[in-house]
């Protein structure tokens, strides 16, 4: 099937999951948690890649190359890789299967789908809305399979060579794992891992944005994002202790803070606590589980800790964030970058010389690097993903469509000599 053929197909996918949207969101914000303004614009989001993969199905190209020999062409072309396994995590479980699913059936993939086992009923539906496309064009479903299960499923999918690219969000632990079952094999991951990630605060910052920006940073999806800040470098002229909602279900009107997903997360949210409190931190505010159905915890504002200290290094998967005094851009730069995470990362400042120091090569070592917006919310646009330990991968816009094809160098000889490279004679 011709490209521009495929990305009709995904057209109509954005389509039917347009007229979808209020329903599916409300889903989300079910089985995962999130407040319904965040589980309908998961859903936008999948609908918004469906529009990037269209264009993207009129414009994947390669390269022409002047050649050295006379009488040929050398040039590059891009081709389907196969199948595509993709396992997904439970905080996203509808938007990073559209980043990889849209995409990659643009390029001519197919896509066999592990879910997180704690959201089936999304996985389920958002499969059923793409099978009814696909069967609607006379396709069969199975071009956008859903496989339901456990870390058995994802180890399969991981081991086999029938599957050559396997795309994984999750933990860096379970990455690590992932990433060195498919390289034995010599298949290709695409790693999406944990983020430990940081607001700088310049003296120069607008206080009123960054305490705007810090409160969706830190406590959006309950903590539960890989791009949730987890500290916060605070200049010490910017009023450091002024650093110190509404909560409810999640389907309600009005809710900004909804519960957690797991029981699991709450453990970690617990222990986490108690380390930090070994550690010596002060809890300035939260620290409680919340008395009510549900997981729902405080969130929670830790001081009193040094920037290396191990709890601050860790990345805990709930609405825990450290504030860290320091008294110069370059020294907040250096604590953003010495944690092993390299996912996102913001600056709040008003000083332009400072926009060119963190964007430069002296300045953040993440893979999303922004300036006076906060550290998550990221648009469909631009590549997402983050370096170090976050894995490396790239999903979504920009040419995160290579991933998901097979590059071949192409030479073309249209004469009849045969004149070698670098001008080698073998007469």
């Amino acid at each position: 099937m011709p490209a521009p053929a495929r990305g009709e197909i995904v057209r109509q996918i954005g389509q039917a999951l347009r007229d979808k949207l209020e329903p599916l969101g409300k889903l989300v914000s079910l089985e995962m948690g999130k407040i319904k303004p965040e589980g309908i614009g998961e859903v936008q989001e999948y609908i918004d890649v469906c529009d990037f993969a269209v264009g993207l199905s009129r414009t994947i190209g390669g390269h022409v190359f002047p050649s050295e020999r006379p009488g040929h062409a050398l040039m590059e072309m891009y081709n389907p890789i196969g199948v595509v396994g993709v396992i997904t995590a439970f905080n996203f479980p509808v938007a990073v299967y559209g980043w990889n699913s849209a995409v990659a059936m643009a390029c001519g993939d197919t896509l066999l789908w592990k879910g997180a086992p704690t959201t089936p009923l999304v996985s389920v539906a958002t499969t059923k809305i793409v099978a009814s496309v696909l069967e609607k064009n006379g396709l069969p479903g199975a071009v956008s399979s859903l496989c339901c299960g456990g870390a058995e499923i994802g180890n399969a999918i991981a081991k086999s060579e029938k599957v050559p690219l396997v795309s994984f969000t999750g933990s860096t632990a379970v990455g690590r794992k992932v990433a060195l079952t498919v390289q034995e094999r010599f298949g290709r991951h695409l790693l999406e891992l944990g983020g430990n990630n940081a607001i700088l605060v310049d003296k120069s910052a607008d206080i009123d944005m960054v305490v705007r920006a810090a409160l969706f940073a830190c406590v959006g999806t309950a903590g539960q994002r890989c791009t949730t800040t987890r500290r916060l470098i605070i200049h010490d002229d910017k009023a450091y202790t002024n650093f110190m909602s509404r909560v409810g279900d999640p389907l309600e009107e009005g809710i900004l803070y909804g519960p957690m997903h797991s029981q699991q997360g709450v453990d970690g949210y617990l222990e986490t606590l108690e380390q930090i409190r070994k550690e010596g931190g002060k809890l300035e505010y939260g620290g409680k589980v919340i008395d009510r159905d549900g997981f729902y915890v405080e969130p929670t504002i830790v001081t009193g800790l040094p920037h290396n200290s191990e709890v601050v290094h860790k990345e805990t998967f709930a609405p825990i964030v450290y504030l860290l005094r320091c008294y110069s851009l370059e020294e907040a730069i250096e604590w953003n970058n010495e944690v092993k995470q390299g996912l996102s990362a913001s600056l709040f400042t008003q000083d332009l010389g400072n926009v060119f120091k963190w964007l430069g090569p002296k300045g953040a070592d993440t893979g999303i690097v922004n300036i006076n917006i906060p550290t998550n919310g990221a648009e469909i646009g631009g590549a997402f993903g983050g370096e170090k330990h976050t894995g490396g991968g790239r999903e979504s816009g920009s040419d995160a469509w290579k991933q998901y094809m097979r590059r071949s160098t192409c030479t073309i000889n249209y004469t009849k000599d045969l004149p070698l490279a670098q001008g080698l004679k073998f007469e």
